[in-house]
């Protein structure tokens, strides 16, 4: 199949558009559900009208723009919400590739016939749920997952539903779409198409993600006259946990596994108090289930081994739900390889995704794959994220011409 050409301007356009809708500075501000988010969702289902479509906002937030061709059809697209201090292209990239293909296909005598309806998921990015409205479409959103939640201000997500006018509206679910399979195009999140000069990466796995919480309860008691020897301080035990995490854990980790340990927590926080109490959480990711059976054993004997000193008192538990690696279809793969070779001649790669998606979600369901394109420094979840212009077009037509190529094989 020839390459397919997109409208390059119409697509910057629209993105510069979502961009416009919770402006930061170089950055975006749209966390999902608030009324900003709100007014990019309904924007979307315009554009989605517009192009041919028939745009529904379901009960959750998603986006969905179906088309009124017959035969397989295919689901392209990504999320539209942004991190609370968020980069312009995280998510709507994938969003404003979905509405091009479905336009460039249309426009040309050779794909007008093809099905490609486009999607922008809702609360990727976890202010009550990560990836709820992937996780709702793909039947992974239960009744009781929804009651009591609330995001880090308090807000629970009934208001916020009722706020944003969908209490009752029905939600969409994968079981009443017969789709062969579903599309998400994204920005790397990380420096390697970057670092190595290339411009496509098609990816292979999405990482699997564990985390853990430890606590370190010992004595609080007063600085200067508690002598080293007898002290319990939660926060020695605790330094010296993550001091061993970063030890132990290169020699059990994978090619691309990475850990972090983003969150601290000494009490009472006081230089002239010996901490009393502490947390630590730790987060690890690897494409390998094996690597993160290692990373949660070397995490519990190390605990253990704190505590054979005497001291505070470690303890160890899941910090969360353990997400497993998501494979790729290798078949899709082979169609948006074939597409960067067309476009991009020896500058695309076959990659690992290092940061979680919904198509991560939606594999459970139908058949994935994802594109990526060069983030500039690597930097994401930040006003600095930024993708060259060339780059971004590049990305839209590769993979619009690798859906045409899936759609084609499949009639």
């Amino acid at each position: 199949m020839d390459g397919i050409k997109i409208n390059g301007e119409r697509l910057l356009a629209d993105l510069r558009a979502m961009r416009a809708m919770g402006a930061a500075g170089t950055g975006v501000v749209r966390p999902a559900f608030s009324e900003i988010d709100m007014t990019a969702r309904r924007w979307l289902a315009e554009r989605y009208t517009e192009a041919g479509l028939t745009a529904t906002i379901d009960g959750v937030g998603n986006v969905l723009g179906k088309s009124a061709n017959p035969g397989p059809a295919l689901l392209i697209g990504s999320h539209s919400d942004t991190q609370p201090t968020g980069g312009w292209l995280d998510g709507a990239l994938g969003v404003a590739y979905g509405l091009e293909v479905v336009r460039a296909l249309a426009e040309d005598p050779a794909t007008k016939h093809l099905a490609v309806d486009a999607v922008s998921w809702q609360d990727e990015e976890s202010r009550f749920y990560g990836c709820l409205g992937s996780r709702s479409f793909c039947g992974g959103f239960p009744a009781e997952a929804e009651q009591g939640l609330t995001d880090k201000d308090g807000v629970a997500l009934s208001d916020a539903l009722a706020q944003a006018g969908l209490t009752d509206v029905p939600r969409l679910s994968s079981g009443e779409h017969d789709y062969m399979g579903f599309l998400e195009a994204h920005i790397e999140q990380g420096p390697h198409l970057e670092t190595d000069g290339l411009r496509i990466g098609i990816v292979e796995s999405i990482v699997g993600l564990g985390g853990m919480v430890f606590t370190f309860t010992g004595q609080q008691n007063h600085a200067g006259t508690t002598m080293m020897a007898g002290r319990k301080d939660a926060a020695t035990a605790l330094y010296a946990l993550a001091n061993a995490i970063n030890e132990e854990f290169p020699k059990v980790a994978g090619e691309r596994s990475v850990w972090t340990m983003g969150r601290v927590l000494l009490r009472p926080g006081a230089p002239s108090i010996v901490p009393g109490y502490a947390e630590l959480e730790l987060q690890y990711r690897d494409v390998d289930p094996a690597v993160l059976d290692r990373f949660e054993a070397t995490a519990h004997d190390l605990v253990a081994r704190i505590n054979g000193r005497g001291g505070a008192v470690a303890e160890a538990k899941p910090s969360r739900v353990r997400i497993a690696p998501a494979h790729m279809d290798e078949g899709f793969r082979g169609h948006l390889a074939k597409a960067a070779e067309r476009h991009a001649p020896g500058n695309w790669t076959a990659m690992p995704s290092g940061a979680f998606h919904d198509a991560g979600v939606v594999c459970a369901v139908m058949p994935c794959a994802m594109l990526f394109i060069p983030s500039i420094g690597g930097i994401s979840h930040d006003f600095a994220e930024d993708s060259h212009v060339e780059d971004i077009i590049l990305g839209c037509e590769v993979l619009a011409t690798g859906a045409a190529a899936i759609l084609t094989a499949a009639v």
